[in-house]
C-alpha cells in the first residue's frame, strides 16, 4: 500500500484522474488515457499532497535523491520500485500488490552502477604502483574481465551481508532486539541501488577532466550517507543502526575485494596504501574503510594552514 511521503500516513491511493471519483491509481504516472488532468490526494493524517512527486520528472528526482531528501526516497521505495501492477489487469481500480521483486528500471539501474564502478575501479588501481604491472601487461580484454569479477563479487558481498543481517532467520540483530526482521530482502537491495545513483556522476569526466582517485572518495562519501539515509527510511530505524549495516556492508566489500586481490597476485594492492601527495588512497575494494585515514590527513592539513594563518 503506498504511503504519505510527508507523514508515512498508509493511503489508498496518490492521484484521481480529472474531476470523477470512480478512477484512481497507485502509480506514479498518470495514465496515457487520463494525460496530466490529474488531481493529487490530500493526505487526511497531515493535509499536504501524499506524493508530490508524482508530477515531477526524473531530474527533480535526480536532484533531490542528491540532496538526501527523504521524501523522494519514500516515494520511490514505497509508491514506486516496491509496487508491482495488479494479477487482474481488467480491473483498473484494483489496488496494487507489494512483491518482493526486482523492478526492470532497478536491474538496468544495478548493472549500469556496476559498469560505473568498474571503470573508477581500474582506473585507480591501474595509477597506485608498479605492483599492477603484470595485470597491464596482460590483453585488454583480460584485464576488463578481471575488474568486472572483482567489482561484481565485491557489490554482491555488500548486498548480501546486509540482507542477512536485515532478512535472514539467523541474522543477530532481531535476536539482539536491535532491529525487527524485514521480510522483504530484495527491497533492501533495491534501496542501496537507487542510494547509490550518485556513483553516476563520473559520466561528467567526458566533459571535464579531474582527478579520479579523488573524485572516487568524494562519491564514496556520497554513496555512503545516501546509502544510510535510504536503510533508515525503509527498515525504519535510528541512524545508529542504518550506519552500523553500511559499515557492515563496507566490510564485507573489503574483505571480499581483499581475497580476490590477493588470489590475482596484487596482494599489494591495498585500498589502505597512502600516495605521495594528501594521503591520497588507491584501490576500489575497501573505499568505505581507507577514506577515513583520507578524511583525517585532509582535516589535519586544513587546521595546519588555518593555524599559519
Amino acid at each position: 500500500m503506498p504511503i504519505c511521503i510527508e507523514c508515512r500516513h498508509p493511503v489508498k491511493t496518490l492521484w484521481r484522474e480529472g474531476g470523477t471519483s470512480n478512477t484512481s491509481s497507485t502509480t506514479n504516472k498518470p495514465s496515457a488515457s487520463g494525460g496530466h488532468n490529474i488531481r493529487l490526494t490530500v493526505c487526511k493524517n497531515c493535509g499536504r499532497f501524499c506524493d508530490k512527486y508524482v508530477e515531477h520528472d526524473f531530474v527533480v528526482l535526480f536532484i533531490d535523491l542528491v540532496l538526501i531528501k527523504p521524501q523522494v526516497y519514500r516515494h520511490l521505495l514505497h509508491n514506486t520500485l516496491m509496487n508491482t501492477p495488479s494479477s487482474d489487469p481488467s480491473d483498473p481500480d484494483h489496488p496494487k500488490k507489494e512483491e518482493d521483486a526486482f523492478a526492470p528500471s532497478i536491474v538496468r539501474l544495478g548493472v549500469l552502477l556496476l559498469l560505473f564502478d568498474v571503470y573508477l575501479t581500474w582506473a585507480r588501481i591501474e595509477r597506485q604502483s608498479s605492483d599492477t604491472e603484470g595485470l597491464a601487461e596482460r590483453p585488454i580484454v583480460t584485464q576488463y574481465v578481471f575488474f568486472l569479477l572483482l567489482c561484481t563479487l565485491t557489490t554482491l558481498s555488500f548486498h548480501l551481508s546486509i540482507r542477512f543481517l536485515t532478512s535472514s532467520r539467523f541474522s543477530p540483530l532481531p535476536f539482539l532486539g536491535i532491529l525487527p526482521r524485514y521480510p522483504r530482502p530484495n527491497s533492501v537491495s533495491t534501496a542501496l541501488l537507487v542510494s547509490s545513483s550518485t556513483k553516476l556522476f563520473p559520466i561528467l569526466m567526458v566533459i571535464w577532466e579531474y582527478d579520479v582517485p579523488a573524485a572516487a572518495r568524494s562519491l564514496g562519501w556520497a554513496v555512503v550517507a545516501n546509502n544510510v539515509e535510504a536503510l533508515k527510511i525503509l527498515l525504519d530505524c535510528s541512524y545508529g543502526v542504518a550506519a552500523f549495516l553500511a559499515m557492515a556492508g563496507a566490510l564485507s566489500r573489503w574483505a571480499m575485494g581483499r581475497v580476490v586481490l590477493w588470489a590475482a597476485g596484487l596482494e599489494g594492492v591495498d585500498s589502505w596504501t597512502a600516495g605521495t601527495e594528501g594521503g591520497q588512497i588507491m584501490g576500489g575494494d575497501g573505499r568505505g574503510l581507507g577514506e577515513l585515514g583520507v578524511l583525517l590527513g585532509y582535516l589535519k592539513d586544513w587546521a595546519g594552514r588555518l593555524a599559519v594563518g
